[in-house]
């Protein structure tokens, strides 16, 4: 099949088009902004792939986003292009709007319009496949997960856009039967990962030998999914899934944030030691925690267990040490994102 990956060359979509183009033989074409968190150099593996192709485009654009699809032809249109961070949704909520909520439109209008006038069967088979997350879910207490029947609660600028623009997907199938698939995943980690993010933060902080920011008291809960196992359930959801199905994709590996940020010390102490000797837990340090910050959030994949077959490959501690090895190993391409881009600086705490 011919397959548009919106935002492809982000970190999950990246991942899903490494994914695509090394493990099927479907054609891939990469359709991104190239804002601050993404970068060409996420593919460069697959770059010189002879399915690969790439377009720079904003989804906002219609007349950009039109093009492409006359152009590609696709049987798929996985969307995965979105403003994702909820500081920065703190400190900026209108580039959310505009992204995850205009956007996803343009990009349903012109989705609409190319199945239309697929000949059968490719119009029966042809899926708009949009990627979003457990934090439209809203909290969780201590007990219970989220399913694919949980009310929608979302409680940031973030979260709210992203719940919009499933409530729009999901119009569009049952306005205009236009054959959409949905998966809601839990927090993603592993290579290529933009180091504004919990994970690849702490890496990169404790390698400068800096402090290591951890909101509060460290007691949030987050579901921690390794970012290959997220690929291949995207793709057995569009290849599979009946139309207007939804799927939610977890890791099941609850852990707190100080869980989190004690693992990546401690991988980090077995594979590259201080020089003084000391454990980089010592560089730990609590800060103001974000303001509406979620308490847990935890995901009940079971569905995508028993419907598709899809399980991890990896637990949170395997994931977790490749992860680490991964970043030690590749400081050439974050030392890049963090000169051009960002430098690791405390987000979400602008005030009106």
């Amino acid at each position: 099949m011919r397959v548009v990956v919106t935002g492809g060359a982000g970190f999950i979509g990246s991942a899903v088009v490494r994914h695509l183009l090394n493990e099927t033989d479907h054609a891939v074409h990469v359709l991104d902004k190239l804002t601050y968190a993404s970068t060409l150099t996420s593919l460069d593996s697959v770059s010189g792939n002879r399915r690969y192709g790439f377009t720079k485009a904003d989804i906002c654009d219609a007349s950009a986003v039109k093009a492409v699809i006359e152009e590609v032809d696709p049987d798929v249109i996985v969307h995965l292009a979105a403003e994702s961070h909820v500081d920065r949704s703190i400190d900026g909520p209108g580039a959310f709007i505009e992204t995850n909520l205009v956007g996803t439109f343009v990009l349903l209008q012109a989705a609409r319009a190319h199945w239309s006038r697929l000949p059968e069967p490719r119009k029966a088979r042809f899926r708009f496949h949009h990627v979003s997350t457990d934090e439209v879910f809203g909290a969780l207490g201590d007990e219970g997960l989220f399913t694919e029947e949980t009310a929608y609660d979302p409680r940031s600028p973030y979260s709210a856009s992203k719940a919009g623009s499933d409530h729009l997907v999901r119009a569009w199938w049952h306005t205009y039967g236009l054959p959409i698939t949905v998966t809601n995943c839990s927090n993603n980690y592993g290579p290529y990962h933009f180091p504004e993010k919990l994970i690849p933060l702490m890496i990169v902080k404790a390698l400068a030998g800096e402090p290591l920011p951890v909101y509060g008291r460290g007691e949030n809960v987050r579901d921690w999914l390794y970012v290959d196992d997220h690929a291949r359930a995207i793709r057995l959801v569009f290849e599979k899934a009946a139309p207007g199905s939804t799927y939610n994709v977890g890791g099941r590996a609850e852990r707190t944030n100080m869980e989190v940020v004690l693992g990546v010390c401690a991988a980090l102490d077995r594979l590259r030691p201080r020089a003084d000797g000391k454990g980089y837990a010592d560089q730990i340090a609590f800060v103001t925690d974000r303001p509406g910050h979620d308490f847990r959030y935890a995901i009940d994949c079971s569905r995508i267990e028993a419907d598709l077959g899809w399980s991890q490959t990896e637990t949170f501690e395997t994931g977790l040490a490749k992860t680490v090895a991964w970043f030690l190993e590749n400081e050439d391409w974050w030392g890049a994102i963090l000169a051009r881009n960002y430098s690791g600086e405390r987000l979400g705490l602008k005030q009106p």
